[in-house]
């Protein structure tokens, strides 16, 4: 078979450039709109994509005066997605940094029961001070420690979704036996960071795994994710830069012991659509005339960790910005920011106005056959899996791209024209369905007898 695109459907509110929710076309309050996210599920689903992802986080987004701020939590939004939908997946980020595994790993079982196997888990390990002043702490963990609480979460969480046998319901009546003991299997988990005693009080996930998704593009992020991930959501503004990315992760996930077509690349994209390259640009500079500013360099300045009042708008940045070693935040995305102002010599105004549309994810214009292209040249050039599609404005930018460049890439044999009935996520992904560790262990102890 042609190798085919992986898509998925990064949806945020009113789109992903900051000035959207501006525009005529949009609704202020669509970030609570369960019937406005109802509409662009549909609507991916209809372009065939794989699956919808939405991102979180313990912590207000942003300014409330600088765009829409207030999300809802995203595992009941999908919840209520899974009932308006048929085929696609479901991907909610939620945090190892502030919750507990116990309690996350029942409700991504619950989500993949309740979807017929859909789920999945974007894992992130939450940066910020203000996120961590929300659950008692003076500042945020470091960043190395975070992760590898991640990885004790992930572990926990995976010894949770194994505690059933697959086969542990027996349901005879007859007998009175509803379920077989001897196949459940407590986690009895002592480590650095959680102690678990007891089962899951959740059948295991039809997947057996929700898909685990990660998008951390740090040394800690590539490492974890050479491990444990089976999808990457990654941001790179070059060619050049996605492929020493993807050789990279794969190289990774080879030497971790894992079959590296098991891990997924997803680069994110900003596509701005027009049927003219003269429209698509008019409306790239629309929403850039829609832009504060004034909002965008006191971000800057949080990313950047600088003091408020550093930056100067029509100034390139400081040469004297602190090294990637002092973040401790989003250090891939602070090396990003750096090198696209470096690169590109742009001023502190500049800079905003090019991450005004994807923070830092790249960002274009263009019409449905350049789209497509730029999308054919990533995948063929060893770049990409896929792509996390991102629409600088929504719903019409998710619109264009499912009526005018799904056709195209359809027609040129890079994505499906419609679904497999009854295929899971995982299935969707050209992934396996994880064996229980316990069944092999069971097995050899009754093979040793």
């Amino acid at each position: 078979m042609t190798r085919q695109l992986h898509l998925n459907a990064f949806l945020m509110s009113t789109g992903h450039h900051e000035a959207s929710w501006r525009l005529p076309e949009s609704d202020p309050h669509a970030s609570v709109d369960v019937g406005h996210y109802r509409n662009l599920a549909r609507i991916a689903e209809r372009g065939t994509f794989d699956s919808l992802f939405l991102a979180d986080g313990p912590v207000l987004f942003s300014s409330v005066g600088q765009r829409p701020s207030g999300t809802l939590e995203p595992l009941t939004l999908l919840t209520a997605l899974a009932g308006a939908t048929e085929h696609i997946g479901l991907i909610a980020t939620a945090s190892t940094s502030y919750n507990y595994p116990y309690n996350l790993a029942r409700t991504f079982a619950s989500l993949d029961h309740v979807s017929g196997g859909r789920a999945g888990w974007n894992i992130v390990t939450t940066a910020g001070a203000a996120a961590a002043r929300n659950f008692g702490l003076d500042e945020e963990p470091a960043h190395t420690s975070r992760y590898e609480r991640a990885a004790e979460f992930l572990e926990v969480a995976l010894k949770l979704w194994d505690s059933w046998e697959d086969d542990l319901v027996v349901g005879d009546k007859a007998s009175g036996v509803w379920g077989d003991t001897a196949k459940l299997h407590p986690p009895e988990h002592r480590g650095r960071y959680f102690r678990v005693e007891g089962a899951l009080n959740v059948p295991r996930p039809p997947q057996g795994y929700p898909l685990l998704v990660q998008a951390g593009s740090s040394e800690d992020g590539k490492r974890f994710a050479a491990r444990y991930a089976e999808a990457v959501f990654t941001a790179q503004q070059t060619l050049g830069e996605a492929q020493d990315f993807y050789a990279d992760l794969k190289a990774r996930t080879r030497a971790a012991g894992r079959d590296p077509e098991g891990i997924k690349v997803l680069p994110g994209i900003v596509p701005v659509i027009g049927d003219t390259e003269a429209e698509a640009r008019r409306r790239e500079a629309e929403l850039e005339e829609h832009i504060v500013h004034e909002h965008g360099q006191r971000q800057l300045e949080q990313l950047l960790n600088v003091p408020p009042g550093t930056l100067e708008l029509d100034a390139k940045l400081p040469a004297d910005l602190p090294p990637e070693s002092a973040i401790e935040g989003s250090k891939s995305r602070y090396t990003l920011v750096v090198e696209l102002a470096r690169r590109e010599h742009l001023t502190v105004r500049e800079l905003i106005g090019r991450l005004g549309g994807g923070r830092g994810h790249r960002t274009f214009s263009g019409t449905p056959e350049q789209v497509a292209d730029t999308i054919e040249d990533w995948f063929g050039a060893g770049a990409a899996d896929g792509f996390n599609i991102m629409p600088a404005v929504l719903p019409s930018g998710l619109d264009l791209f499912v009526d005018h460049v799904v056709p195209i890439l359809r027609a040129r044999g890079l994505l499906r024209t419609e679904y497999v009935p009854g295929q899971t996520l995982r299935e969707r992904y050209g992934l396996p369905r994880p064996a229980n560790q316990h069944v092999g262990d069971r097995a050899a102890a009754l093979a040793a007898r």
